[in-house]
C-alpha cells in the first residue's frame, strides 16, 4: 500500500528553511576523495552561496504576513472641544455652556482651519467646582455675560505645562478686548503646581485632560474662573453719585431765599385781590347806573 503524503502546503519561509538545511548538512559531511577532487576544480566554494540562503531565510521569517501585522489606527478627525470634555467626564456642565453659548462652534472651526494658524488652551472647570458656586450665580448672568464668562476660560494660545512658568502676566483670555479686560494671573510656586488667579478666585491647575503638542491643551480646575469685570467689586465711577450734605450756612441761605420766595408769593396774592376787588365794584356801578337810566 502506498505511503500517504500530506497536501497540506507549506509557506515559502518554510521550504526555505528546510532547504537551507539540507545544503547544509551536505555541506558539513565528511568528503569522499572523489568529493575533494571536484571541490578542488569548482570555481567558487559554496559557503558564501549558504551564508546567503540563511541570510534570506531569516528575512523571510521576520517579515510578518498581512493578517498577522496589527490594523493601523484611523486618522485623528478633526478636533472636537466638547466631545473631548465628555470624554473625560466630570466636565459635562461646561460642556454643557459650551454648546449653548455657542463658542464650541467657534473655537473648532478656527481649529480646523489649517489657515489661521490658532491654537488654544481651556481651563474647563470641572462639574463639582460649578456645584460650589452660590446659588443662582449663572442664572443672574445675562446671556452676554454668560458668553463672556465661558470665553473667560479659553485663552488664545498653546501652552504645555512648562509654558506656564514662564507666561507673562496678565494672560489675556479669549474674552479680553481692546481694553486690558477679562485677564488672568497665572503663577508657579514652590513645588511647580499652576494656580490661577482673577482676582476673585484663586485655584490650582489640577491636571490634564488633552493635549495634542501643537494646537490644542486642556487642563482641569477645581475652582470656575470669576471674572473680576462681573463679580469684583463695582468701580465708583460706576456707582451713582452721593448726595451732598449741606453745610448749616448753605441751609439758612436755603431758608431765607425760601421765606423772601413766600413773602413775594403773599404780595402778588394781595395786589391780585385788590385788582379783582376793584374790578367787582366797577361791575357794579355800572350795574346800577344801568338800572336807574332804565326807570
Amino acid at each position: 500500500m502506498a505511503p500517504q503524503h500530506s497536501t497540506k502546503s507549506k509557506s515559502p519561509s518554510s521550504r526555505l528553511i528546510e532547504s537551507t538545511t539540507f545544503i547544509v548538512s551536505i555541506v558539513s559531511a565528511p568528503r569522499t576523495a572523489s568529493n575533494c577532487m571536484a571541490s578542488s576544480s569548482s570555481p567558487l566554494p559554496l559557503l558564501p552561496l549558504v551564508a546567503f540562503l540563511l541570510l534570506a531565510a531569516s528575512l523571510v521569517v521576520a517579515k510578518p504576513s498581512a493578517a498577522d501585522s496589527p490594523v493601523a489606527a484611523p486618522s485623528a478627525g478633526p478636533l472636537n472641544i466638547t466631545a473631548i470634555l465628555v470624554n473625560a467626564t466630570h466636565h459635562r456642565t461646561f460642556a454643557r455652556l459650551l454648546r449653548e453659548t455657542q463658542v464650541d462652534l467657534q473655537v473648532d472651526k478656527e481649529l480646523g482651519d489649517e489657515d489661521t494658524g490658532n491654537t488654544f488652551t481651556v481651563l474647563a472647570p470641572s462639574d463639582a467646582a460649578f456645584l460650589g458656586l452660590r446659588s443662582g450665580v449663572l442664572n443672574a448672568l445675562s446671556q452676554q455675560d454668560q458668553v463672556e464668562m465661558v470665553l473667560y476660560h479659553l485663552l488664545p494660545h498653546y501652552y504645555s505645562p512648562p509654558m506656564f512658568v514662564t507666561a507673562s502676566n496678565p494672560v489675556r483670555t479669549q474674552a479680553s478686548g481692546n481694553h486690558g479686560t477679562y485677564t488672568l494671573n497665572i503663577t508657579t510656586d514652590s513645588d511647580m503646581r499652576v494656580n490661577v488667579s482673577t482676582g476673585v478666585v484663586r485655584t490650582p491647575i489640577a491636571g490634564s485632560l488633552f493635549d495634542d503638542g501643537e494646537k490644542l491643551a486642556v487642563y482641569t480646575l477645581e475652582k470656575v474662573l470669576l471674572p473680576y469685570d462681573l463679580f469684583g467689586p463695582r468701580s465708583p465711577a460706576s456707582s451713582p453719585p452721593a448726595s451732598k450734605v449741606p453745610s448749616a450756612q448753605s441751609a439758612a441761605d436755603v431758608a431765607a431765599a425760601a421765606g423772601e420766595n413766600r413773602a413775594a408769593a403773599a404780595a402778588a396774592g394781595l395786589r391780585a385781590g385788590w385788582r379783582n376787588l376793584m374790578a367787582a365794584f366797577g361791575a357794579l356801578a355800572i350795574a346800577i347806573n344801568c338800572l336807574a337810566f332804565i326807570n
